[in-house]
This record gives structure tokens, C-alpha cells and sequence, in this order.
């Protein structure tokens, strides 16, 4: 199936960036008229997916975070992209509540907030080469 409109921006991994990537993904995903939850789940999401590429992707270095929307008639896919670290473990990262970062004060949960908010994702990362989500969302209409 091919989508019926696309996207694709990157960014620095600065946390200013993080609500940049938010309000792009839901701007883009508007033109299709969804329901103001679906817009607010995809906000949420990608918000989750961005911190995660910046915060643990990146640590304390910058470098390039991609962002690809998809839009379908009946759904959207969301694509986050980093060339950081990596995961070592996919599984142990999606455990609600782990975290690599125990000195910042976050709660572990990025994962389990974008698997609540979309319905579906897919993780994707190589040790030293990056990490890739692959989120989509039905688009539920007004």
C-alpha cells in the first residue's frame, strides 16, 4: 500500500527539539481530520520516541535524529531515528520502569508509553550503529 502523503525531517539531538518533533508529527497527521485523542496519542508517542533517541542515543553528545511520516487512509506510521549507542537489549529496555540512565530523573517507562499510545511498535537497534521505532496509529475520525 502506498501512503498517500510523506514526510521526513531531521534534527540535532537537543531536547528543545523534542516538542519541534511533536508538533510536526501532529501537524502533518491533521490534514487526514483524525480525533483530537488520536492527535494527542501521536503527540505523546512521538514525544516518548524523541527523548529516548536524544537522552539515550546521544547521552551527553549530539548528533542526528530523523523523523519519516507516513499517511495512509486508515493509518499513520511514524518513524524515529538515531545514529547514537544503541540497545543491547531490546527486551530488558522495554521493561517498564528499567532505565540507563538512573542519574536523570526518568521513570523508565518510554516504551510502555508509546506501546499504550499506538498500536503498534516496533524497535529495531544495533550496538554503535543507532536505533529505529516504527509507530502506527489507526486514524479514528471526528
Amino acid at each position: 500500500m502506498q501512503p498517500i502523503n510523506r514526510m521526513k525531517t531531521e534534527f540535532l539531538s537537543k531536547s528543545s527539539n523534542e516538542a519541534f518533533a511533536r508538533v510536526v508529527a501532529a501537524s502533518f497527521v491533521a490534514q487526514a481530520d483524525p480525533s483530537i485523542d488520536v492527535l494527542a496519542d501521536i503527540r505523546t508517542a512521538v514525544s516518548e520516541a524523541v527523548t529516548n533517541a536524544i537522552v539515550h542515543g546521544y547521552d551527553d553528545t549530539e548528533g542526528i535524529v530523523t523523523m519519516e511520516c507516513l499517511l495512509y487512509s486508515d493509518h499513520v506510521e511514524i518513524i524515529i531515528e538515531d545514529f547514537g549507542k544503541g540497545i543491547k537489549d531490546i527486551a530488558q529496555a522495554k521493561t517498564p520502569l528499567f532505565t540507563t540512565r538512573p542519574d536523570l530523573e526518568r521513570s523508565g517507562m518510554g516504551f510502555t508509553v508509546m506501546e499504550t499510545f499506538m498500536d503498534s511498535l516496533e524497535v529495531e537497534s544495533e550496538p554503535g550503529k543507532g536505533t529505529k521505532i516504527r509507530m502506527t496509529k489507526q486514524l479514528e475520525y471526528r
